[in-house]
């Protein structure tokens, strides 16, 4: 995973939809399985935005704009099902999302905007991580293994992490989606 560099001053944060119990200690036991050595350090999730690095002076800015980004977008459903990979591009095998797509979308735009607008490297594209940078019959494994996997959740929350010394991403604070999906208009 690349991180961007952070100083003293500075946190490293993302913000993701969390697959919740019992599917997400599920996957995660799985990416262990896979012998992928980020499965104690990441909770399996959605991201929303991936690791971005905020000065500390701006972490109230931060989590007043999810706040409001999380009051503007209904709750939805999630159901994930089957596997896919971004190989050859990167060594990655995920579990698929197969509806909720446009509601990840939407709050994947909204909360990449503001205090923490930014250019993505690849075009965003929903997902779960179940295998990274291991060795290719590891991926094979994970792309085979959870082929048949099936999970359905509403998302009623976002959650915001914060990357620790440690390497461990951890919970900060969940955002409760209160209202309406927004519709961008052709501007």
């Amino acid at each position: 995973m690349r991180l961007p560099p952070r100083a003293e001053d500075q946190v490293r944060i993302g913000v993701a939809i969390t697959v919740p119990a019992p599917f997400g200690p599920a996957l995660q036991a799985a990416r262990g399985r896979f012998g992928d050595p980020a499965a104690p350090l990441i909770p399996p999730h959605i991201t929303l935005l991936g690791p971005t690095v905020v000065d500390l002076d701006d972490v109230a800015l931060v989590e007043e704009h999810l706040t409001r980004v999380a009051a503007r977008h209904e709750p939805f459903v999630v159901h994930l099902r089957g596997t896919g990979t971004f190989r050859p591009v990167s060594p990655v095998v995920f579990v698929q999302v197969v509806d909720g797509i446009a509601g990840c979308e939407g709050l994947e735009r909204d909360v990449r905007s503001g205090p923490l607008a930014q250019e993505l490297r690849f075009n965003y594209h929903p997902h779960v991580t179940v295998a990274h940078e291991v060795p290719d019959a590891s991926l094979d494994r994970a792309f085979d293994e959870l082929v048949d996997f099936d999970a359905s959740f509403e998302v009623a929350t976002i959650q915001s992490f914060e990357h620790g010394d440690d390497e461990v991403w951890r919970p900060v604070r969940d955002f409760a989606l209160a209202g309406r999906a927004v519709v961008a208009s052709a501007g």
